[in-house]
């Protein structure tokens, strides 16, 4: 049961049991809490032994697609994947290139301030809300690293999620798990964090008015002024090669 592709090696037979697994849980309509069919069910409807489906199950357990739960009442769950497995797929593609986390820098500066035009143009009323209060909740809490860096994600994720765009949601949200600068020694002082409130602030009024060249302008200020604080402060943490092994340093994201 393998699939030949033109120049590349047959696909296991697993994988393409996960595929039509996907397959059919969009074609039922099912959803997040939905149970698969019991294991004897599957068996049969794939035509497949234990050991294949199970690794199939397996593998898209490891993609956030399913959980499985062991003992009477359990097996397969239905779960919304988020980005976590396409953050370790890039942390692995990263390490193997001898990466450095200059290269997650360098492109949150290159896309972040079009993704802030695309959401001053397309962003909902409910998530220019939702940033209101991520900037207030960091202004109240500067004193707290935690939420610091809670709120600054939040900001990030919900201008990338704006611009209705899932790719950019998924990928702004990879990066900022690969690459928060806490976990390779990064500090963010007083001083620092007053200036990214700034810099949240500048950028949310621009989206409030739905200006695509100045939200842009201020996003691209603020990427910058980070970009030149690691270059100043933490050139060595910029410099350092990616490696799979920030997933668990930055609270055991394994897919």
């Amino acid at each position: 049961m393998t699939l030949h592709r033109s120049g590349s090696r047959p696909e296991k037979a697993a994988l393409i049991v996960a595929r039509g697994i996907v397959q059919d849980i969009e074609r039922r309509g099912l959803t997040t809490g939905d149970r698969l069919p019991a294991e004897r069910d599957m068996l049969a409807g794939y035509n497949v032994g234990r050991g294949t489906l199970r690794e199939a199950l397996r593998f898209l357990e490891l993609q956030n697609v399913l959980s499985l739960k062991p003992g009477p009442g359990g097996g397969p769950t239905i779960e919304k994947p988020d980005s976590s497995a396409l953050c370790n797929a890039m942390l692995l593609l990263l390490q193997f290139e001898r990466a450095p986390f200059a290269n997650v820098a360098e492109t949150r500066g290159g896309i972040e301030p079009l993704l802030a035009r695309l959401a001053a143009e397309r962003m909902s009323d409910a998530i220019l809300d939702d940033l209101e209060v991520s900037v207030e909740r960091m202004a109240g809490n500067l004193n707290d690293l935690g939420v610091f860096l809670e709120t600054n994600k939040e900001f990030h994720n919900s201008v990338a999620w704006g611009t209705e765009n899932s790719l950019f949601g998924f990928l702004v949200d990879a990066m900022l798990d690969i690459f928060d600068g806490t976990v390779v020694g990064v500090d963010y002082d007083e001083r620092r964090r007053r200036a990214v409130l700034k810099a949240h602030r500048r950028i949310l009024d621009a989206l409030r008015l739905r200006d695509g060249d100045a939200s842009e302008a201020a996003m691209a200020e603020h990427i910058s002024e980070y970009s030149r604080y690691m270059s100043s402060k933490f050139p060595e943490a910029l410099a350092r090669p990616i490696t799979w092994d920030i997933a668990w340093a930055n609270g055991g994201r394994r897919g």
